[in-house]
């Protein structure tokens, strides 16, 4: 009998694939492979490892984080895991997904920073005049975003509308974790000598009726962080994340048509930046198990 034999696969990502289990009832396996995507394409080549990095780092946060229910499924079979997924798969609950990315911003950046230099405004929230790019805000702010179907843009709501898609009680709760989570999470990595300048989370409902952290979790992939040192001297450019890849691309394609190949430095950069983060954040070494298929 095939290890696998006990999966469905369900769903392949840009980054994740989904298997449902056959035996074991409201089970999931969430892989994460080596993939890497930018401006809705997936590049080649794969990032080294990148699937065991994300998903460990997704896991020491969810122990970090252990107040907040979250989709893993305690006390996981350790047959229920194929070997060739080793160490970048997690056994979670299935969920009812709620259609929102619950988006929290603590600084300026990405495209909260192109909304900012247009109208003063990031969302719903008028800011301070005179912000530069990677400045603090007063406090973080929500600001919420609808998952579009694959291969379509997520699109950025207003609280109000989120309150329509999901009802009131369910966007109030959103919003409360999705802010305790980050205040929590800023704490930890500031102690860390890093800076989380804004990150994403999913939620999901539990049969038990249970709101549930899920997906990943404030990886380099979901968030923004910065050494702070280099933040404090004025570098707000270098984040642990794909920014290498993105700045890359507009710098070496039109946009139009497949990009093209990334060179093997930006690929080394890369596994280098998500690795470094890693082990600043965690203080561990990594297993990185075996190689995305």
């Amino acid at each position: 009998m095939s290890e696998f034999e006990d999966w469905k696969p369900v769903y392949s990502g840009k980054v994740r694939e989904l298997y449902r289990s056959k035996s074991r009832p409201g089970q999931l396996l969430v892989v994460a492979t080596d993939r890497v995507s930018a401006f809705d394409f997936i590049l080649e080549p794969d990032i080294p490892g990148k699937g065991a990095v994300l998903n460990s780092l997704s896991l020491w946060w969810f122990g970090e984080l252990k107040s907040i229910p979250n989709h893993l499924v305690e006390n996981p079979d350790p047959g229920a895991f194929p070997a060739h997924l080793a160490g970048r798969s997690m056994l979670v609950r299935e969920l009812e997904m709620f259609p929102i990315e619950c988006v929290v911003r603590g600084y300026l950046a990405g495209s909260a920073w192109a909304e900012y230099e247009q109208s003063g405004r990031v969302s719903e929230f008028d800011l301070p005049a005179g912000l530069a790019f990677g400045d603090r805000l007063p406090q973080p702010i929500y600001t919420p975003a609808f998952k579009a179907p694959l291969g379509e843009h997520d699109e950025n709501i207003s609280f109000a509308r989120t309150v329509e898609l999901v009802g009131s009680d369910e966007a109030e709760k959103l919003r409360e974790l999705s802010l305790q989570i980050y205040s929590t999470a800023a704490g930890i990595a500031e102690g860390r000598g890093l800076i989380l300048a804004d990150t994403k989370f999913e939620f999901g409902r539990s049969a038990d009726g249970v709101i549930r952290l899920a997906d990943e979790v404030l990886t380099s992939d979901s968030s923004r962080y910065w050494d702070r040192q280099q933040w404090e001297s004025g570098n707000r450019s270098d984040s642990f994340d794909k920014q290498l890849i993105r700045n890359w691309l507009k710098a070496n394609w039109s946009g139009e048509g497949k990009p093209p190949e990334l060179p093997q430095e930006i690929v080394e950069l890369t596994t280098s930046r998500y690795r470094e983060l890693y082990s600043r954040l965690t203080g561990l070494g990594l297993n990185l198990g075996a190689a995305s298929d």
